[in-house]
């Protein structure tokens, strides 16, 4: 964990107990090749010292692909879903032949009506054309959005080539199993917000409540991320984990009387108090 990840984890800490909800921890370690081995382990170790504590069993996304399997089997059955033979490098060509005429750079529908010879490599859902595409929400913290699936996405990927689950797939299927009624995550998945409103509804899931709370930039202005070398947090006295929980609650907005906070338990009792004042509804 590095400390875009802490605000993230302390944000929604603090909106399931001031909400009086359960907080779980969920491994999304679907991405195999990304996966880096004691990666998990560390990441449970960092929360312990930080003292955030799952109130559910943990779950493992790598252990559950037959729940994922079956949702794919349900929106296919229900037509919902569809092989496509593109390649990167043919969808990117479509893109620029489609950008050309100023038109939508979503993936052009090149397989919706069939793979003309090519061998399946992905699984797409389908979209709604029309207005049917536009999906609205309101975020918690981020306000109005809406995006149009048609023109600014197009039919997207569950399952991929390399047999890897989509995220979008493994998390509507989580959130509905689990039971999640809100959502609080980085303002970078706010764009992923809008298919997985649209994936629950063909899926008959609810929709929880979202809140995306603002990123912890690098010096070079790009969100801070393992990828772009974020240093991992350094926990080793109790005066580090409560200066990492005071930065990330003043990266959060939460009062800067909080600084003046001596102990842990002190901390997440007064952060949690400042967070109901701030984002009760």
């Amino acid at each position: 964990m590095h400390r875009g990840s802490l605000v993230t984890a302390l944000a929604s800490w603090l909106d399931a107990r001031a909400h009086g909800g359960v907080w779980i921890v969920r491994m999304e370690d679907l991405d195999e090749p990304r996966c880096v081995p004691g990666a998990a382990d560390n990441i449970l170790d960092t929360l312990t010292r930080l003292g955030l504590h799952s109130d559910e069993p943990i779950v493992w996304q790598s252990r559950r692909h037959a729940l994922y399997e079956q949702a794919l089997a349900s929106l296919t059955t229900n037509g919902r879903v569809y092989p496509c033979g593109c390649t990167r490098r043919e969808i990117a060509d479509s893109l620029t032949r489609v950008h050309a005429r100023h038109s939508t750079l979503a993936y052009p529908g090149t397989c919706r009506d069939g793979l003309h010879g090519k061998t399946a490599r992905a699984w797409r859902l389908r979209v709604p054309d029309g207005d049917a595409a536009h999906m609205h929400f309101e975020d918690r913290w981020m306000g109005s959005h809406t995006q149009d699936l048609a023109t600014e996405v197009g039919d997207f990927v569950l399952k991929r080539a390399d047999g890897q689950w989509a995220y979008q797939l493994a998390v509507v299927v989580d959130d509905r199993l689990q039971g999640i009624t809100d959502i609080v995550r980085g303002a970078d998945l706010l764009d992923s917000t809008a298919r997985q409103i649209y994936l629950q509804a063909c899926l008959g899931a609810p929709t929880p409540r979202y809140l995306h709370v603002p990123l912890v930039m690098a010096d070079d202005g790009e969100k801070l991320s393992k990828q772009n070398g974020a240093a991992p947090l350094s926990l080793d006295t109790p005066d580090a984990v409560l200066a990492a929980l005071k930065e990330a609650a003043s990266h959060l907005g939460l009062p800067a009387a909080l600084a003046d906070v001596s102990h842990r338990n002190d901390f997440y009792a007064a952060a949690t108090l400042a967070w109901q004042a701030q984002h009760a509804r």
